[in-house]
């Protein structure tokens, strides 16, 4: 969504506090482990694991954790995981959609934490396909703020690489969106122009948005944020539409 970008950075740069830094830490690392157990323990060989890495490494996640979440992933130390993924649809405030990833070893907490977090925050589950039409998959790349870099230097980077478009998202650097099929070349397309980046992965972008005000911000944040507290959900896209207004409005709260 507009504004959505801009919100998650925000919300990133509020990680930081410790309290959250555990629970994100967590997630960084599971995602670390399931990327080498479907495509191996070798980054050079597994792109989503290489991202994966990469992604912990820019939160600060230590070199040790890491360095045991490929082993345990890739069933270097016996241990091993055994995690799926989960799709669960269904609304915030206002009908606004929300698309929710979990990682889960045990389907049922995963889908009791889900139906809790959105009916005690004023939100629904849905039927599967209620609202995932309104989504397509892309591939997402965050390239790190800098005040050299513009809009159109990205661009001429990753153009033919594949790259669909380029946002602005001010202080919180610039989104690359693109096939999730061409994440691969345009992360590489980045890394020879000598551009850093925070993170490169496969998400979900809407095609559908709802405006909300700033109780409607709320209300949606209300909710994603109660998604996100929980351990089994790894990610969340809603079709919100949120201004720079709103935020300006919501980050002076």
């Amino acid at each position: 969504m507009s504004g959505h970008s801009k919100w998650a950075t925000t919300k990133h740069k509020k990680a930081a506090i410790d309290a959250k830094r555990g629970k994100i830490f967590a997630k960084l690392i599971k995602n670390i482990e399931v990327a080498a157990r479907t495509g191996g323990p070798d980054p050079a060989g597994n792109p989503t694991l290489f991202d994966a890495i990469q992604k912990a490494k820019k939160s600060s996640v230590p070199n040790d954790n890491i360095d045991r979440a490929v082993k345990r992933g890739g069933g270097l130390d016996g241990a091993g995981v055994d995690y799926e993924t989960l799709m669960y649809e269904g609304y915030a405030s206002g009908g606004v959609a929300v698309l929710i990833e979990c990682l889960t070893d045990n389907r049922n907490r995963a889908a009791a934490e889900v139906r809790v977090a959105l009916t005690r925050n004023g939100g629904s589950l849905g039927e599967a396909g209620s609202v995932g039409y309104m989504f397509s998959r892309k591939g997402t790349i965050i390239v790190s703020a800098d005040e050299k870099l513009t809009e159109d230097d990205i661009l001429m980077a990753v153009l033919d690489a594949g790259a669909e478009e380029v946002n602005d998202l001010g202080e919180g650097g610039f989104e690359v969106l693109c096939e999730p099929s061409d994440l691969v070349a345009v992360r590489t397309a980045l890394q020879d122009a000598g551009i850093d980046y925070d993170s490169a992965e496969a998400g979900f972008v809407a095609s559908t948005h709802i405006e909300v005000d700033v109780e409607g911000a709320r209300k949606v944040m209300r909710v994603v944020d109660a998604l996100e507290d929980s351990d089994e959900v790894q990610n969340v896209w809603t079709n919100a539409d949120i201004s720079d207004e709103v935020l300006a409005q919501l980050d002076a709260e």
